[in-house]
């Protein structure tokens, strides 16, 4: 990873082959370097759970320069808290993002979100973070429509920061 561009960690609660986690990675490319940790299985509804039972394992998907993609067989909240503290213990990122949810994360849903977790376990680790999220509950939804929000609110974080312990929840 080129220690010149920002870096940039994305998951989400819904798995790396959903519409919403493509939109992240493809307006993230644009602004820095990409390291993804996915669950390899769709893990709505999971909020902060971790696994302290069984071990959590990682397959490495995609390495290039510039971008790295991981599935692993844990929680939302594992998949940051994993990269975070192991498989980019070398560089912490710029920042978090999460998403793009399937549908709203507002009221009480932020309490149950998977997206959500992303976020908070993020700004556990001392990292500004962004959960996204888009009204249209379809699975095959088109985020493409939220890409220049991620852009503009994603550049905006990496230029100025967030406060100590606050992360965004955006939806759109």
């Amino acid at each position: 990873m080129d220690k010149k561009r920002p870096l940039i960690l994305i998951s989400n609660d819904d798995g790396y082959n959903y519409n919403g986690i493509q939109s992240l990675i493809k307006v993230a490319r644009q602004l820095g370097d990409v390291f993804v940790v996915a669950p390899a299985i769709h893990q709505s509804g999971m909020s902060s759970a971790i696994t302290f039972v069984n071990p959590v394992r990682t397959t490495l998907v995609k390495r290039e320069p510039g971008f790295t993609v991981y599935l692993a067989t844990g929680t939302p909240a594992d998949c940051v808290k994993l990269a975070l503290s192991q498989l980019m213990a070398d560089r912490l990122p710029d920042i978090v993002l999460a998403g793009i949810n399937h549908g709203y994360n507002n009221g009480l849903n932020t309490l149950y979100s998977g997206t959500m977790a992303c976020a908070f376990e993020g700004i556990l680790h001392g990292v500004p973070s962004v959960a996204f999220s888009y009204g249209d509950y379809n699975g095959d939804a088109d985020t493409s429509v939220c890409e220049p929000m991620v852009k503009h609110i994603t550049e905006r974080v990496l230029q100025g920061g967030l406060p100590q312990d606050v992360c965004l929840n955006v939806n759109i």
